[in-house]
Formats: C-alpha cells, sequence, structure tokens
C-alpha cells in the first residue's frame, strides 16, 4: 500500500511542479525549485512516520506474548524491526524519486540524481525510525501519534525554509517580507538539532549551490550560488568540511539515535496491562 501511496504522490508532485526544475531566473523562481524539494521530502516523510505506527503498535503486543514465552529477544525483535523497513524505503526512494526528479526537470547531471537520491532515502529512513521510537516511548499508538504531530509541527516551523534562520542579516534586513520574521536567537538552538535543516541542505545544495546563473530579486543581484549563501547561509563548506558530507553524517546521526531509542525502549519498557 506505500508504494502505491509514494506513486500516486510523486505523480501529484510532479505535475503540480512541472518543469520548474529549469526556471531559474529570478528569487522567487529560485523559492518555488527549493519549495518543490522541501515538500515532496517533507510530506512522504511524514506519511512514512504515521503509517509505520500503528503497525508497530500492533506488533508490540504479540512481541510482550512472546517475549514473556522466551521466544523472542527485544534487541533482535529492535533489528528485525528497523531493517526489515530498508528494502520498502529503498524501493520507494526509486520510485518516487525517479518520477519527481524528472518531471520538475531537475538538472539532468549524474551527480546530482544520485545524491537526490541518497538524501530522499536517509530522508525517508528517519522519519520511518522516528515513528518506530515515537510508538516505543509511548504507551499507546494514539499518544505516539500526538506527540508526533508536536514535533512535525516544529521541523517543520524551525526548519529554516518557512522562517529563515538570520545568516547575514544586511542582507535580510533589505528584503521588506522577511524582515520581522527570523528564527529568534533563543530557538535557534532547535534548528541545528532539527533533521529537517539537514535534509535541505544536503538535497538543495548539490541542485543548486553550484549553478552561477544570474538572478535578481528584491535587494539582490547576482547568481543562484551567492543568493543560497547569503539568504540561506548554504555555502558549499561548513568549518572547512563539505556541507553535503556533513549533512549525509548528521542525517546517519539522526536515524541511529531514533533506531537506538527505539531499540532501547523495547529492551527497557513495558507498556502492558495486566
Amino acid at each position: 500500500m506505500r508504494l502505491y501511496f509514494t506513486a500516486i504522490s510523486a505523480l501529484i508532485f510532479g505535475t503540480l511542479f512541472w518543469d520548474i526544475g529549469s526556471k531559474r531566473e529570478s528569487t522567487q523562481e529560485l523559492f518555488v525549485v527549493m519549495g518543490a524539494l522541501y515538500s515532496a521530502c517533507m510530506f512522504l516523510g511524514v506519511n512514512n512516520s504515521s503509517s509505520v505506527q500503528p503497525i508497530v503498535s500492533i506488533e508490540r503486543t504479540v512481541f510482550y506474548r512472546e517475549k514473556a514465552a522466551g521466544m523472542y529477544s527485544p534487541i533482535t525483535y529492535a533489528a528485525a524491526q528497523g531493517l526489515i523497513e530498508i528494502p520498502y524505503i529503498a524501493v520507494q526512494t526509486v520510485v518516487f524519486g525517479v518520477i519527481t526528479y524528472f518531471m520538475i526537470n531537475f538538472e539532468r547531471a549524474p551527480r546530482k540524481f544520485f545524491l537526490y537520491l541518497v538524501f530522499m532515502f536517509l530522508t525517508f529512513t528517519y522519519f520511518t525510525f522516528y515513528g518506530l521510537m515515537a510508538v516505543g516511548l509511548s504507551s499507546s499508538q494514539h499518544l505516539a501519534a500526538v506527540i508526533s504531530s508536536a514535533f512535525y509541527s516544529l521541523w517543520n516551523l524551525l526548519s529554516g525554509f518557512l522562517i529563515p534562520k538570520a545568516y547575514k542579516l544586511w542582507f535580510l534586513l533589505m528584503q521588506s517580507l522577511v524582515n520581522c520574521f527570523l528564527i529568534p536567537g533563543w530557538w535557534i538552538c532547535f534548528y541545528y538539532i532539527c533533521p529537517i535543516p539537514w535534509t535541505l541542505r544536503g538535497i538543495i545544495m548539490p541542485q543548486l549551490g553550484d549553478v552561477e546563473t544570474k538572478i535578481l530579486g528584491p535587494g539582490f543581484e547576482g547568481t543562484m550560488k551567492e543568493y543560497l549563501a547569503v539568504s540561506l547561509g548554504y555555502e558549499a563548506e561548513i568549518n572547512g568540511f563539505s556541507a553535503v558530507g556533513l549533512s549525509v553524517i548528521v542525517l546517519l546521526g539522526f536515524i541511529l539515535l531514533f533506531f537506538g531509542s527505539f531499540a532501547v525502549s523495547v529492551k527497557l519498557l513495558n507498556f502492558q496491562k495486566r
């Protein structure tokens, strides 16, 4: 069912953002392209997380029974629960990635296409494992869904796309539309511990970060590469490290964190009611 939903969603996104990837002459068109990338990974990621929760919740009841009979080891069960998702996510990534990449008409370069699939795979994986963790740490599927909704909203709000991070304030102040809408300093730490900004950085930089096309916008005239640097803080390197490589490492860290939390919850927590 998930694969059917993926294919249908890919066709919807492809037709909605048809040929947007080739239109990059202004800052407004650039944000539409980035919006296509952002909405694609966010939408299907949330669906993955939400769809896995009822399944894990039902299977946990069976696990309690088999664990009491000495049939299941908690860590082995958790490992199987996570690893069985990998083939589905891989197929899902290929189906969604191929359809959306060519319908949206991003640049046809092997490296860019490969990195697009890599970050889609990592994003779908950490969303799926977050769904596992949410159920593992909650007493019921319904509580996990409520808590997850709150986190989705925070991730969405503080991803740095809807509300920019104050990177080069002199530039942002020139644009009246965002003059009063920057992530406050006391929330900026959440920006760095949120997985979505790293997904965006990793998926946008390979597609647009090396483009030298001149674009125009309110208070800006320069290349697309320069605009990404001054508006979103997306540069090729972060403290001497490749931004794309660092994004991969951070997302792998989130995957291990969410999966590890699920495994520990299965081993230590018991919400069974006798």
